[in-house]
């Protein structure tokens, strides 16, 4: 297990803003989304698995929403690889489907806080990342973190 460094900036920014990373290959999507949390969160985004990893290695996050196809790296697969670094951070995925194996991973490996099917409303996603926000600091005060 990978410890984040101890330079790395909070969870929550001096704006008390609650930062979340959103991952997504199509552009457009990941402006509409980070756009729609601005008011709310401090957003980061990437546009790949390679560029979410790095991100990850230099802030720490309360929510990561990721998208589960992408060039060069699956979604799904990349959650799971979350949940063991960064336990506590919750994880949402973004799909245009989601098969019966695909939710029993979701579930047994991933331990995703929700996903969601494309199309999404923004209206729900910020719900969402709100309600994972919150459920992130709750478990933090239950661990005494």
């Amino acid at each position: 297990m990978t410890d984040t460094p101890a330079s790395a900036p909070a969870e929550t920014t001096e704006h008390g803003k609650d930062a979340v990373l959103l991952i997504d290959d199509e552009k457009p999507l990941l402006a509409v989304y980070s756009a729609a949390l601005s008011p709310r969160f401090s957003v980061a985004t990437a546009c790949s698995v390679q560029e979410a990893e790095s991100v990850l290695r230099k802030r720490k996050f309360k929510v990561v929403v990721s998208d589960h196809l992408m060039p060069g790296g699956n979604g799904m697969s990349f959650l799971v690889r979350t949940r063991e670094e960064y336990p506590e951070m919750q994880r949402v995925l973004v799909t245009a489907y989601m098969k019966p194996e695909m939710l029993l991973r979701s579930v047994n490996e991933a331990a995703l806080f929700r996903y969601l099917l494309k199309p999404i409303s923004l209206g729900e996603l910020i719900q969402v990342v709100e309600d994972a926000a919150k459920l992130h600091d709750a478990s933090g005060r239950q661990t005494g973190a």
